[in-house]
């Protein structure tokens, strides 16, 4: 008779404290933690939120760190401006620090204008009596709820609203001046630096395609990087975070450029060479551009083409205002079209997206969407299907054509 089987080891309790099973879960993740930031599920690309949801789902799930985005403006640059504030929002809810460029109006004008974050997904905790009484299984209004959820706390207080990614915000209000100065903001307005500019030796611009304005504000945008730890290929010692970079209608007359001009700009390498050297400095940084553009003045269509060329993602705004589709009825419950013009394939072939054809936006009192472009209902549902049956006989009996004399009450009904 065999022996019994005795334990070669150590005693069970030594053992699950070893935690030695081969069931452990191991991340695969090597991306750094930051605030605001996730993951793609598609490529494992760590992305941001753009500010918008519904732009998070139609450009992949976020905006990877580390590209750029083109925002092509409306006509009148209102809807355009809106995803740019969105943008920043985002980043001062989630603390990410901001860079602001312009050559229209000041940095800080623009961040006070930011909309309010909505952060109701943090309650305010109970009072403790009220907590009890609800929780107390003997009180007569308890609710018959499972005995496993009965004792849970009512309130969720352990995470902050900044833990989660992507926020819904308020256009009808402005961001909380104590918000907003929470968050770290570099500033370029072209008009401070223009003293800069003219003082500049023709012999140090002569030799760059770009032009001063564009010069300088690329060394500042890697001054800025270099500075505050935003360079990737560079050890740092402090906690990282991401920098968002927002540059406000590039390409217009108020940058010096004259693209908007003619079809034969004289600087018509100046912002594609700009916007190579940004790319460059997002490519091996822990940063992430959001570019508007006015297209729709840009005469020379393959050099708005090369433009998109250099961006990873690129969408265009059409607005109604002031359009003939402003009146179509067809368009009557949105504000505008939006459209896709290139995705970016980042570690991969072919990015898997989702559907990104026929997409509207629409401004509502107080939140932007982007949803799919649909028909309105053409009849009301209270009226009955049977008094448009009488409708439709009625215009059959009156209508002249070939065919029989003899209406009929039963027909198809599309």
């Amino acid at each position: 008779m065999a022996a019994p089987i005795r334990s070669m080891g150590k005693p069970t309790g030594d053992r699950l404290s070893c935690n030695t099973t081969s069931f452990q879960k191991r991340s695969r993740s090597k991306l750094v933690s930051i605030p605001g930031t996730r993951p793609s599920v598609q490529n494992g690309q760590l992305i941001v939120s753009t500010g918008v949801t519904s732009l998070d789902y139609v450009i992949g799930g976020g905006l990877a760190v580390g590209t750029l985005l083109l925002i092509e403006e409306d006509c009148y640059d209102s809807y355009s401006r809106m995803l740019f504030k969105y943008f920043l929002a985002e980043g001062v809810v989630c603390g990410h620090e901001l860079y602001v460029a312009s050559a229209q109006d000041l940095p800080d004008d623009i961040l006070q204008e930011l909309p309010s974050p909505i952060l109701d997904d943090v309650a305010s905790p109970k009072p403790v009596e009220s907590q009890t009484k609800s929780c107390d299984p003997d009180s007569q209004d308890a609710m018959k709820i499972a005995w496993r959820y009965q004792n849970m706390p009512k309130v969720q207080m352990a995470l902050a609203s900044s833990s989660r990614f992507g926020h819904y915000y308020d256009v009808s209000k402005t961001m909380d001046p104590e918000i907003r100065q929470a968050a770290k903001c570099h500033g370029f307005y072209l008009p401070e630096h223009s003293s800069t500019l003219t003082s500049l030796s023709p012999s140090a611009t002569g030799q760059s395609p770009m032009s001063e304005a564009y010069s300088s504000l690329l060394n500042h945008i890697q001054e800025v990087i270099h500075r505050e730890g935003f360079d990737g290929s560079v050890p740092q010692t402090k906690s990282r975070n991401i920098l968002r970079i927002g540059l406000h209608s590039l390409g217009s007359a108020l940058w010096g450029d004259d693209l908007c001009c003619s079809d034969n700009p004289d600087n018509g390498h100046a912002l594609t060479t700009f916007l190579y050297g940004l790319r460059a400095l997002l490519r091996s940084s822990l940063s992430v551009a959001m570019v508007t553009m006015p297209s729709h003045l840009i005469q020379n269509r393959s050099l708005m083409t090369r433009v998109t060329r250099l961006c990873d993602t690129a969408i265009a705004l059409e607005s109604f205002r002031g359009s003939d589709k402003e009146t179509i009825p067809l368009y009557k419950d949105y504000h505008g079209l939006l459209n896709v013009r290139q995705v970016p394939y980042l570690n991969c072939l072919v990015s898997d997206l989702p559907d990104n054809k026929d997409l509207a936006f629409k401004l509502k009192r107080k939140q932007f969407t982007i949803e799919r472009l649909h028909l309105p209902p053409d009849l009301s549902e209270t009226v009955s299907r049977v008094a448009h049956g009488g409708l439709a006989g009625a215009a059959v009996l009156g209508s002249s054509g070939c065919g029989s004399g003899t209406a009929s009450n039963k027909h198809l009904d599309f």
